[in-house]
């Protein structure tokens, strides 16, 4: 039961101008502060590996990702949403053998507070049999969707059937009986707006 991770990181950041994976907070751009995590939870042998989804004339991305080690899909059509990264990631994890990768641990790049704590309580209910998908929900932000979400090989058909920008909110609306909520500590905002960025000045990892 090996779990990989699955980064999110070709989205055109329109809402936030521009270039938002590079943002700096704190010094470093937003997107290292989740290969970060990826890298420490591979380490420590939550993860077993790990792709990256960029925008093929992405430079920066490739950059990044190649210096965390990680595998690399070309996302040439960003335009068509969030949904499209999920469906190309997915399709490369199931060419390999269910031996090497049983499940997937979907992350957004825009997320620098995600945790390695959390991604431990995911991998660890999915391996004690919880549920094909299981998603933290923070103390902060009870009612709203939480990264990342960990999806097992079974329920990968029907995510590869997402269209749109929701991601992979429109496979959590349908699927309520099979999904598993963990409550964790803390909070993991998305920075949608450069208003947002600038509010992760009140917050601690």
């Amino acid at each position: 039961m090996r779990a990989h991770a699955l980064i999110l990181a070709a989205g055109q950041g329109r809402r936030f101008g521009g270039g938002k994976l590079y943002a700096l907070y704190r010094g470093a751009p937003l997107l290292s502060y989740v290969l970060d995590v990826v890298e420490v939870a591979r380490k420590r042998g939550f993860l077993d590996g790990g792709h990256v989804v960029v925008a093929a004339s992405d430079e920066r991305g490739l950059t990044l990702a190649r210096a965390g080690g990680l595998g690399i899909v070309i996302n040439d059509a960003s335009e068509l949403g969030l949904s499209y990264s999920v469906r190309l990631g997915l399709a490369v994890l199931e060419a390999r053998p269910i031996e090497e990768v049983g499940a997937a641990l979907v992350f957004l790049g825009d997320q620098p507070l995600v945790r390695t704590d959390v991604v431990e309580a995911l991998v660890a209910a999915w391996k004690q049999g919880s549920g094909p998908v299981i998603r933290p929900r923070y103390e902060a932000r009870p009612d709203a969707p939480g990264h990342p979400v960990l999806l097992a090989r079974s329920i990968w058909a029907r995510a590869r059937r997402l269209e749109g920008d929701r991601g992979l909110s429109a496979l959590l609306d349908s699927s309520p009986p099979e999904t598993v909520t963990l409550d964790v500590k803390g909070d993991n905002p998305d920075v949608d707006t450069r208003a947002d960025l600038n509010a992760l000045e009140g917050f601690s990892r």
